[in-house]
């Protein structure tokens, strides 16, 4: 098999990009790298520091003293601000809400592509976001771009939280997911777009198990290309 074998899957929020990269890791043994994750930890960082969202001076002097990192966990990947276990923390209706403008600013965005890279180009990886195929990896080797109707990935949003025992109104989580896709696709640095080389997929009415056999048989039909 080829070494640093590069697969980069991006799509707006709750397409299922985190799922299904999980689950393509575990399968493929390739290592994942969830930089939804790292923006959200640096959100929850700004948040803990006091810091408004929008202070982009005081969220750039924090990102020196913010350590992230990924433990293997059981179901679900371990992440730590510094030395504290933010996993449940990070996925806050408040930090849902509120990453992507921290994640709008240049320096935010330079700081964890660069940590991004780093990983990347030691490990063969499934990444998912909003700007991996077209701004962290454009030389992937294979590019999916995940994509599902507002209504879907809102019902997928209220499932979640219905099972952390979170209470979210139907509607509201449709307009905030709306919001979340306005927010992502035009902002000015590395916004949410199809990169030109991508492969489309649309997860509207598909199953996990689906979607993950055939971008699987994408990736292995590349490696043994």
């Amino acid at each position: 098999m080829m070494t640093n074998f590069q697969v980069a899957i991006d799509g707006p929020a709750s397409a299922g990009k985190s799922t299904i990269a999980k689950i393509l890791a575990t399968k493929l043994n390739f290592v994942y790298v969830d930089t939804g994750a790292m923006y959200r930890t640096i959100t929850l960082a700004t948040k803990k520091n006091g810091i408004a969202y929008n202070d982009e001076e005081k969220i750039k002097k924090l990102l020196s003293q913010t350590e992230i990192r990924f433990e293997p966990g059981t179901p679900v990947q371990r992440v730590f601000l510094n030395d504290t276990d933010v996993t449940d923390e990070i996925r806050s209706a408040e930090v849902t809400n509120n990453v992507s403008v921290v994640a709008s600013f240049a320096d935010v965005r330079s700081n964890l592509v660069n940590r991004q890279r780093e990983i990347a180009n030691s490990n063969s990886v499934i990444m998912d976001g909003r700007d991996i195929g077209t701004t962290v990896l454009p030389e992937a080797d294979i590019k999916i771009f995940l994509v599902a109707s507002v209504d879907e990935r809102a019902q997928r949003r209220y499932k979640e939280n219905v099972a952390k025992g979170m209470t979210t109104d139907l509607e509201t989580l449709k307009h905030e997911i709306e919001a979340r896709d306005y927010k992502d696709s035009h902002r000015q640095i590395s916004p949410l777009t199809q990169a030109k080389d991508a492969i489309l997929v649309d997860t509207t009415g598909q199953s996990i198990d689906e979607v993950v056999s055939k971008i699987a048989n994408i990736i292995e039909n590349k490696i043994s290309f």
